[in-house]
C-alpha cells in the first residue's frame, strides 16, 4: 500500500507543494472522474434544475476545484463527492415514492395564469415578468393570455399553458 500512495503522492503532489504538471495530472483526473459522475446521475441533475439539483451542483464543482488546486486531500475529496451524487440519486429516488419528500426537493408548481388573468403577485414572487409570460404563450401557442386557462411556473422553472 505504501507503494501507492507514494506513486499517488509523485503524481498528484501534496497539500502545499504542487507542481504544474502535477496540477495538470489531477485536472486530468478531476475531468474524467467528473464526467464519470455526471454519466452516472444522469442528465436529470443537470438538465432540468430542481433545487437539490443546483445545491449537488455547486457542491461538486466547489469539491473538485479544491481537489484541483491541492486545497483538499485528492483521493478522500473524489470519495465524498462521490458519496454526495449517491445520496441525490437516493434521495430523487425516495421522493419518487414519499410524496411529501417531492416538494421539498423539487419544489411545487404555481398557477401564474387563471381563467386568462395573470397572478401578477405570484408572478413577481418567481421572477416571472410580462415579457417571460408573453414568450411562455407564444410557446404554448396563444398569443393573447384571455385564451389561456391556465399557467403554471412548473418545478423545474418552465411554465405551462393550457388553452382555454
Amino acid at each position: 500500500m505504501d507503494g501507492l500512495a507514494d506513486l499517488s503522492v509523485q503524481l498528484l503532489g501534496q497539500k502545499d507543494d504542487i507542481s504544474w504538471w502535477q496540477m495538470c495530472v489531477r485536472a486530468g483526473l478531476i475531468l474524467l472522474f467528473g464526467l464519470a459522475l455526471v454519466r452516472v446521475a444522469g442528465k436529470r441533475v443537470f438538465g432540468k434544475w430542481g433545487a437539490i439539483d443546483i445545491i449537488l451542483s455547486v457542491i461538486i464543482g466547489s469539491n473538485l476545484s479544491r481537489a484541483l488546486t491541492g486545497t483538499a486531500p485528492f483521493w478522500e475529496t473524489l470519495l465524498a463527492t462521490t458519496l454526495l451524487v449517491a445520496l441525490h440519486a437516493a434521495l430523487v429516488a425516495l421522493a419518487t415514492h414519499v410524496r411529501p419528500l417531492g416538494p421539498l426537493l423539487k419544489g411545487n408548481p404555481v398557477r401564474i395564469v387563471q381563467n386568462g388573468e395573470p397572478d401578477h403577485k405570484a408572478m413577481r414572487r418567481h421572477g416571472i415578468g410580462e415579457h417571460d409570460l408573453e414568450e411562455a404563450l407564444r410557446e404554448g401557442g396563444v398569443l393573447d393570455c384571455k385564451d389561456v386557462a391556465e399557467a403554471w411556473v412548473e418545478r423545474n422553472g418552465d411554465i405551462s399553458v393550457i388553452k382555454r
